[in-house]
């Protein structure tokens, strides 16, 4: 095996690894109150978690390199982007009410570790167990709608008990049902996203309707599968 495919191997572990890096900037960004760098941050994180998969496939970056886990890889990667700055954002931001605000973001890490742990946590035909700890597309909507800090803390408890419940969560690229219509749909949901954080998130009625019936659209994916 050539050095060459070695290393164009690894270099999609290292893009998969910027992810990492992408929650540090995002954290720091909280941690100082820039909402909107934090969510720019994180959604090319998403972005680079929707294409590194397809990128590692294309290379057989597990053939080529057997003693690296890009599986392991991933869920370090997505457990600090999912969910361990959007947690910060949340306990951080007066989106919940203070009593609620650490007491939640506790819940938030801890069902979101628990989550990653679970070999059973997608099906054979890749929808997800339970509300996939989708928690910095969540927190994006609680700062889009700006609701009252109570019913927020409801939603997210509501949350934290579904990433248990016996639903399912289509992935967007990788459910074979409808999975044109996804793709067209997650792109123009990444290009609203874009455009809520350049009107720092108070994009008008017209792109949070469109962001809120996209994700309803994917909520209801889930009731529509087909298998079992």
């Amino acid at each position: 095996m050539t050095g060459g495919r070695r290393m164009a191997a690894f270099s999609v572990h290292i893009l998969t690894a910027c992810g990492a890096g992408l929650a540090l900037l995002a954290l720091i960004a909280a941690v100082r109150g820039a909402w909107v760098t934090m969510f720019l941050w994180l959604l090319i994180a998403l972005i680079i978690d929707g294409v590194d998969g397809a990128i590692a496939r294309a290379f057989k970056v597990a053939e080529v390199l057997p003693n690296w886990s890009g599986d392991a890889l991933d869920f370090v990667v997505d457990f600090t982007t999912y969910v361990f700055v959007p947690a910060y954002a949340l306990t951080a931001s007066g989106l919940l009410p203070p009593v609620a605000s650490v007491p939640l973001g506790f819940a938030v890490v801890v069902s979101g570790a628990l989550y990653f742990a679970d070999l059973r946590m997608k099906t054979a035909d890749n929808y997800f167990r339970g509300f996939p700890v989708l928690w910095n597309g969540a927190v994006f909507y609680l700062f889009l709608l700006q609701l009252h800090p109570w019913l927020a803390a409801a939603i997210v408890a509501m949350l934290v008990v579904l990433t248990f419940a016996p639903i399912r969560f289509p992935h967007p690229l990788r459910v074979v049902e409808r999975r044109t219509l996804n793709v067209v749909i997650l792109v123009l949901w990444a290009v609203l996203c874009g455009a809520a954080l350049a009107l720092d998130l108070d994009p008008g009625p017209w792109i949070t309707a469109g962001l809120c019936v996209i994700a309803l659209y994917f909520l209801a994916g889930g009731f529509l599968r087909r298998s079992d």
